[in-house]
């Protein structure tokens, strides 16, 4: 599970648009989240309900970030995982809201994930709490 900290907000990711592109093509929700690290309703994504075998995606780039078998009901109202995939994401420190978390971020195009936190299930401890309109999911058999 290795999670490379990135340095700045979207400098170091290796796809980068303008931010009028980003609006372009993402839903407002998830240009909200994704460009701007907001944060969706709890228990308000489909894919928090997700069961089928397959790979949860990037919203905004459409890279894999979460095999299916990594997801786990944790109660929180957020799609959560106790694993990405090799490479998928990377973290910076959030000290907004008088608190210190642990951000992730998609290490393809830096768009805004959720949080990590160390209180998941085994074999990791992890709990990588995302929000949904900010991943998107492939079906195994439709390219996943």
């Amino acid at each position: 599970m290795s999670a490379a900290d990135s340095t700045s907000k979207h400098g170091a990711f290796p796809v980068q648009k303008p931010d009028e592109e980003w609006r372009r093509t993402l839903s407002p929700e998830a240009y909200k989240v994704l460009r701007k690290h907001g944060t969706e309703r709890p228990g308000s994504s489909p894919l928090n309900y997700e069961k089928r075998t397959g790979t949860f995606t990037c919203a905004g780039c459409g890279s894999p970030l979460f095999a299916s078998d990594t997801k786990f009901e944790s109660g929180t109202g957020w799609p959560s995982f106790f694993q990405p995939m090799e490479g998928a994401v990377a973290t910076t420190t959030d000290r907004s809201f008088f608190m210190t978390r642990t951000e992730v971020h998609c290490a393809t195009c830096g768009g805004h994930l959720g949080h990590v936190f160390p209180d998941g299930p085994r074999p990791t401890g992890q709990r990588y709490c995302m929000n949904g309109v900010s991943l998107g999911f492939e079906p195994a058999g439709n390219g996943a």
